[in-house]
């Protein structure tokens, strides 16, 4: 099975059902995780090696949903000289006296590299609007602006591919609870990560209006079942291999004089 861009428009149903793991996965996930993610290894090098164009990868998920444990198990295939993970967390000081996308534009990929965000943009139309921070006007404005800021990043050869990990309430709270009884996790725990719970449904029209108003032909969400950790990581792993072979990147040529006088001094 292979996850497929949402239309634009689509409002999907995001209940219980939907985040649990699909059937007609490979028997042994871990493997074919694997195997993907040594394809995953050569495509960026060619990615890097070209250095004409970029690759950004946007994560958004409720707390727990795994965009930490994605990010490590699927990216870490990438080599770190040619990759670069941003968490965008509560905005600081000199991000609040900034429009809302100047971090995210500054933490846009360089040709050559790819981009992992753990959460992104799509944070200003999800907590503000939640907690009613913005007036429904200034939250529904922004659909459009970052549809245009990321049309915008197109055009200037940086492919955008999202990834909504969507995770049931009822997982949520067994990874909650485990994290507070293992000591090597629960310092991660935040005040949040449990009182944010009481906004569920609040955040289920969020996250539904964001994907049904922002997955686009230019920058398309995916919709990843992310109850079961090894079905999410397969998923993702084969989005991004699949992404990195449309864009059929090309070594450069060598310099055939160079090449030529190294094979001479190399005799």
């Amino acid at each position: 099975m292979r996850l497929f861009p949402i239309p634009p428009g689509r409002r999907l149903r995001l209940g219980g059902r939907e985040a649990r793991p699909p059937v007609g996965l490979p028997t042994s996930l871990q493997e074919a995780t694997d195997a993907i993610v040594e394809d995953l290894t050569a495509l960026q090098e060619a990615l890097h090696a070209e250095g004409k164009r970029a690759l950004l990868v946007v994560f958004q998920g409720r707390d727990a949903a795994g965009k930490d444990g994605t990010i490590r198990r699927v990216c870490h295939a990438f080599d770190p000289q040619g990759v670069i993970v941003t968490s965008f967390r509560v905005p600081t000081t000199t991000d609040a006296a900034h429009d809302y996308l100047w971090r995210v534009h500054a933490a846009i990929p360089p040709r050559g590299m790819v981009g992992v965000f753990n959460r992104s943009q799509y944070e200003d139309v999800l907590v503000p609007r939640v907690h009613r921070l913005v007036t429904r006007g200034v939250w529904t404005r922004r659909y459009r602006e970052i549809n245009d800021f990321e049309r915008m990043l197109v055009g200037n050869d940086v492919t955008v591919v999202k990834f909504f990990l969507h995770i049931s309430r009822k997982e949520q709270r067994r990874r909650l609870a485990e994290r507070l009884a293992d000591s090597r996790k629960n310092w991660k725990i935040a005040q949040s990560d449990l009182t944010e719970r009481a906004h569920w449904d609040a955040y289920t029209r969020a996250y539904r209006d964001m994907v049904a108003h922002c997955s686009t032909p230019w920058a398309p969400w995916y919709v990843v079942p992310a109850d079961g950790k090894h079905e999410r990581d397969y998923m993702v792993a084969d989005v991004l291999r699949a992404t990195l072979r449309r864009m059929a990147f090309r070594f450069p040529r060598a310099n055939a004089r160079l090449l030529k006088e190294g094979r001479k001094l190399l005799r």
